[in-house]
């Protein structure tokens, strides 16, 4: 009976919704009509670390995607160098622009041309949409004379009939008043954003923005412009995460590898991060190391006491084996790990006491506090890690697909690992829920357990987003790199069980045949005969390698993924030059596409996430239409 008040309830709330019973039948016939469109493209991406122009043009070209549709519906109309021209104008629309103005190259033919082209490409890419929702794809100040253009069918017929010259006459002279006033460049440009917008539906980002590379924050800020995009968070996003939330280990943590990777600039001019203060102890601390060399020492051993700090006060990480610093023998040169003795380099300590280790010093005290105000009072990192918990989750699981940057932790027998967090015992999908509340804690809250996680998640052994046992202690005093090995999670070498992996998308709700696990963060070794394809295609790994330092052992420049209505392809992509040259010479990525997949029948919108939503809605709405005509419900 109440369940019967409650429907009646929220379908009256519901017709409010719709003034008239002509209303109500015309939103039920638009939800039925776009749940038979074909499911737009997903692009996935991962690893980005920071490869601003690399990520750029893998962005413009849609993983080769526009440079595919260009040649399949256009390759009868222009030749190969001239189909290649006009890829690179729809990727770099202000650039190739100011080209042609420099050649006096900008005549009526030129714009009229590449209009043509472009519209076409638009009007075909706009076929699994709704006109709405290309409208709304359209750059705002251009969205009447784009749909107008759209629109116009029939400018290949020679014999046209009176309606369809008139037409073509209207096309043309919108075509000629905008070249006429100067606007072919705004047109050019919001065609070129249209088609983009248009061949990607969704962008998935399965983690690691950050580190290694330049550009980060420039990637943040494209990103928070793209029109549909998820964020799964890899280790290195958690890591600029919980600095920005004010865990001092996660600071040490980012202005480490910052220095590791010459990459200071990200700091100081993209969030504004001033480091005279710790440059200036580096200095005075040891002097007797080069500049750069003395701040790399001086952020390396402020990390090490902090992390021992951390891990001494969260005995439930279990992570003692990283409490290393209180067991170096300075005087006989060496450190015993696990009952194995290395030699260690021969590095000033000043600052460590070896009578208490881990205890800060007040100068050390004073740069890490200056250095956490600065983290969390910088606007625009602050900006960009907020769109990170807005956009981002610890998994996501999207039309059937379970998306996560590391791993699910496993025991060696291929059991679930069990995690005991605050005295509650978490496995599986309960212990990525865990993580995923506890990090937005760690933001929102600024609590220190919350802000402790955060370094855990980072770089714990047992972490979801890292699962591997992390040896910077060892790389940083430890010459011998048979030190360094880094264990992995069983995870990864599970995951080449199409079994295990059906098991792991069964934990998060995913049964469907056609389901997948798709991963990053481990770069797949090409040249050693590695395929990104794993347990028969149950899974998928998309870190190719996008950072430059790791292309030499990858032997590429980055995997991605494309999803369309008939199928799913993985796309390899070779070392990117630069941004200039690019848009200099057309050089686009070379990129390899094979379909390791093909659906056994199309997929419409009514098979997505969204179309079930949508289903739904419709669902709801033919019962309102039918208490309307049974007079239960009046509009």
């Amino acid at each position: 009976m109440n369940a019967n008040i409650d429907k009646m309830k929220y379908l009256r709330l519901l017709g409010e919704q719709y003034p008239t019973v002509e209303a109500l039948c015309t939103e039920i016939t638009r939800l039925s009509a776009q749940l038979s469109l074909p499911k737009g493209t997903e692009h996935f991406m991962s690893d980005i670390h920071g490869e601003y122009e690399a990520f750029c043009h893998i962005m413009n070209n849609c993983s080769g995607a526009i440079r595919e549709k260009v040649h399949l519906w256009l390759g009868d109309q222009l030749t190969s160098l001239q189909a290649d021209d006009l890829c690179t104008l729809i990727y770099y629309p202000d650039a190739i622009i100011r080209q042609q103005h420099r050649k006096n190259a900008t005549t009526p033919a030129w714009y009229r041309s590449q209009v043509e082209h472009m519209v076409y490409l638009a009007r075909m890419l706009s076929s699994k949409y709704t006109r709405d929702k290309v409208r709304r794809a359209m750059p705002e100040n251009w969205a009447f004379l784009l749909d107008e253009l759209m629109h116009y069918q029939n400018e290949e017929k020679v014999d046209l009939t009176e309606q369809e010259d008139n037409r073509r006459l209207y096309h043309d002279a919108i075509l000629d008043a905008l070249i006429a006033t100067s606007s072919g460049d705004g047109l050019i440009k919001a065609l070129a954003a249209l088609i983009k917008n248009l061949a990607v539906d969704r962008l998935h980002v399965v983690g690691d923005i950050f580190d290694r590379g330049p550009r980060a924050d420039s990637i943040m800020d494209i990103l928070m412009r793209h029109h549909s995009v998820d964020i799964e968070w890899g280790n290195h996003d958690i890591l600029w995460m919980g600095a920005a939330a004010g865990s001092e280990c996660c600071i040490a943590g980012v202005l480490r590898n910052s220095l590791a990777y010459g990459n200071m600039d990200i700091l100081e001019r993209g969030y504004g991060i001033p480091l005279r203060e710790l440059t200036l102890f580096a200095e005075k601390t040891y002097p007797a190391l080069a500049p750069d060399r003395a701040m790399v020492q001086a952020v390396n051993v402020m990390m090490f006491k902090l992390e021992g700090q951390l891990i001494q006060r969260n005995p439930e990480f279990q992570m003692e084996d990283r409490l290393l610093l209180h067991k170096i023998q300075r005087d006989q040169g060496q450190i015993e790990i696990d009952g194995q003795t290395w030699p260690i380099r021969d590095m000033p300590l000043p600052t460590v006491d070896p009578d208490d280790a881990y205890a800060l010093t007040p100068e050390e005290k004073g740069v890490i506090a200056a250095l956490r105000h600065a983290f969390t009072h910088s606007m625009r990192l602050r900006e960009h890690v907020a769109f990170l918990y807005q956009r981002g989750w610890m998994y996501r699981c999207f039309n059937g697909n379970l998306l996560f940057h590391g791993c699910v932790p496993l025991n060696a027998d291929g059991t679930f690992l069990q995690k005991t967090l605050h005295g509650v015992p978490l496995s599986g999908k309960a212990l990525m829920d865990y993580a995923d509340q506890v990090a937005r804690r760690a933001f929102y809250t600024g609590e220190q357990a919350a802000l402790d996680f955060m370094w855990y998640l980072w770089c714990g052994t047992d972490s979801p987003v890292c699962g591997r046992q992390i040896k910077t202690f060892a790389r940083v005093f430890i010459p011998d790199e048979r030190a360094w090995q880094e264990p992995r999670n069983p995870y990864y070498e599970w995951y080449k069980s199409e079994e295990k992996c059906v098991e792991i998308l069964a934990e998060f709700g995913l049964d469907q045949a056609e389901s997948r696990i798709i991963n990053g963060h481990t770069p797949i070794r090409v040249t050693h005969g590695e395929s990104p394809l794993k347990a028969g295609g149950r899974l998928v790994v998309i870190d190719g390698g996008f950072c430059r330092a790791y292309q030499k052992t990858t032997g590429i420049a980055g995997y991605t993924l494309i999803a369309n209505s008939h199928g799913m392809r993985l796309m390899s992509h070779q070392p990117f030059t630069s941004l200039r040259d690019a848009q200099e010479t057309g050089r686009d990525i070379h990129s390899q596409s094979f379909e390791f997949t093909t659906y056994p029948r199309r997929k419409y919108v009514k098979d997505t996430d969204h179309g079930k939503l949508l289903a739904e809605r419709r669902d709801d709405l033919l019962l309102l239409l039918q208490a309307c005509r049974s007079g239960v419900i009046t509009l």
